[in-house]
């Protein structure tokens, strides 16, 4: 096996950590997730939530986390819902018609951006919106192709083709895209992870440069991926989706690999 570069712990001021796959999977905690945030509060480590996972409003991992015993600001957590409607309002012009594929968290994000929803094929919308959508149907992939055959804009959430649920790997918010896509031959604008947008919101909130935060996830193509690109240092915990083989034989590599976060709280207590 290939040696990964070491993580310099000693220099860390933050965290940028994904949920799904690394905090939990599905309705279950991770084993040592109550005394990673205790590590971090004793460290002094400032940490954001950040998930690719659309359908769900920043109260609801607050209060899923509460649930684990871990109390959570609502201002910590990042939903790509929350990045796309702040791409929104910088990108589409207020009072724009758009055509949601998506959770009611969405829906209101696009909604707060200042734009009219849309439902069915009249009017023509400006700009369609696709994420994760838990009741998807025949329709709304229709609509949402002939929205953008009329000349409408596409923006997605986040690229995640599955996301780690508990009983087995799922479709994500990229496999709807990717339907769409190719229905209507246009790609998306990514407002999530590994796109800047998440990343540099995070960084806005914990006031630390890039160089002295660690993103942590479990996946390769978005956690990982995007903390190369925006200047983190990257550690994977292989309690999602990819596994410590595909990261040293793959293209996007890690600067740490680590079972879990027992695992990455041992190896940083114990740096020098």
């Amino acid at each position: 096996m290939t040696p990964l570069p070491a993580i310099p712990f000693a220099r860390l001021r933050a965290v940028v950590l994904d949920m799904d796959g690394t905090l939990w999977r599905g309705r279950e905690p991770l084993p040592g997730l109550a005394a990673w945030f205790a590590f971090l509060a004793d460290r002094g480590i400032a940490y954001v939530l950040a998930t690719n996972n659309s359908y769900w409003a920043p109260a609801h991992y607050v209060d899923k986390l509460a649930g684990f015993g871990v109390a959570v600001p609502v201002d910590r957590i990042l939903t790509s819902s929350v990045a796309t409607g702040a791409w929104l309002t910088h990108h589409v012009a207020r009072g724009s018609r758009a055509y949601v594929v998506g959770g009611e968290a969405l829906r209101a994000a696009v909604r707060g951006a200042g734009c009219t929803l849309v439902d069915g094929l009249e009017p023509p919308a400006d700009v369609v919106v696709a994420g994760f959508d838990m009741h998807l149907t025949y329709v709304r992939l229709r609509d949402a192709t002939r929205h953008l055959a009329r000349g409408a804009r596409f923006v997605g959430t986040n690229p995640d083709r599955t996301y780690p649920a508990e009983d087995g790997l799922s479709p994500g918010a990229g496999s709807i895209l990717a339907a769409i896509e190719a229905a209507a031959g246009q790609a998306p604008i990514i407002v999530g992870k590994p796109e800047p947008h998440l990343f540099a919101a995070a960084c806005a909130v914990l006031g630390v440069a890039p160089d002295r935060t660690l993103a942590i996830g479990d996946r390769l193509d978005t956690d990982i991926l995007g903390a190369r690109r925006a200047g983190m240092w990257s550690a994977l915990v292989t309690t999602g989706v990819d596994d410590a083989e595909a990261a040293v034989r793959g293209p996007v590599r890690p600067d740490g690999v680590f079972d879990g976060l027992d695992a990455l709280r041992v190896a940083w207590g114990g740096a020098r």
